[in-house]
């Protein structure tokens, strides 16, 4: 689980983005999307999965909630916990994290799209014909970590601004969120490492956004009924 590889690296982005490492030595991560769970689960081994009916804050408007399929996925490994901390730089319980995410460097892509699938909000912006992506997280440090991730792979980003949850939250720079979208989920439908309502949502944004005809990125067979985003799973 801590070796260089597609799988690993998209698993623990998606920890870190929306995930938590526990003083009990378990791995929580939840996500709204079943078959992202199911992946999730098998890239772990011996995973739990269990589904409920959640409550979600909006993003970026605290006040304005909706309810969704929640499956959370649970790793019990005090062993695995332990190292993920010590090696990825991942917070244990109450500890600060340092997100040591350069034994992945092969594997950006795969990390980036857990990160963006676990804390990123992806929409389409009527009013400008082009797509919004943004990260959203209570810790500043993370955000900066994927700020430089995207810096090393070309794309531009915002400065960091406090979010209405009492977090932070920035942006991907406009000129770079089409390509972005598109390259994040590159090679995504041979390995199986993505959540198909987000891959959905971010593709569809940047066929309306580059006038594309419908069908041009995601294909209809991938399809599945596409949630409104809500900022991360």
């Amino acid at each position: 689980m801590l070796e260089r590889h597609p799988e690993t690296a998209y698993f623990w982005g998606r920890v870190a983005g929306d995930g938590r490492i526990t003083e009990e030595g378990s791995i929580e991560l939840s996500t709204s999307d079943e078959d992202a769970a199911r992946r999730l689960a098998a890239i772990a081994g011996d995973a739990q999965v269990d589904h409920r009916i959640a409550e979600r804050d909006f993003a970026h408007d605290t006040a304005v909630t909706r309810a969704e399929d929640e499956y959370s996925v649970q790793v019990i490994d005090p062993s695995l916990a332990a190292n993920a901390g010590a090696a990825l730089g991942l917070p244990v319980g109450d500890d600060p994290g340092g997100y040591r995410f350069d034994t992945f460097s092969d594997y950006r892509r795969e990390l980036l799209r857990g990160l963006l699938e676990a804390c990123g909000v992806v929409c389409f912006r009527e009013s400008a014909n082009a797509v919004g992506i943004s990260f959203v997280h209570d810790d500043e440090r993370l955000l900066a970590r994927i700020r430089s991730l995207l810096e090393q792979e070309g794309f531009g980003s915002d400065e960091p601004q406090a979010s209405s949850s009492g977090g932070y939250w920035f942006g991907v720079a406009d000129e770079d969120t089409a390509a972005f979208g598109e390259w994040v989920y590159e090679g995504a439908t041979e390995t199986g490492l993505f959540a198909t309502s987000r891959r959905q949502k971010t593709l569809r944004s940047v066929e309306r956004a580059a006038g594309l005809e419908v069908g041009t990125l995601v294909d209809s067979d991938d399809e599945e009924s596409s949630a409104s985003d809500d900022g991360g799973n």
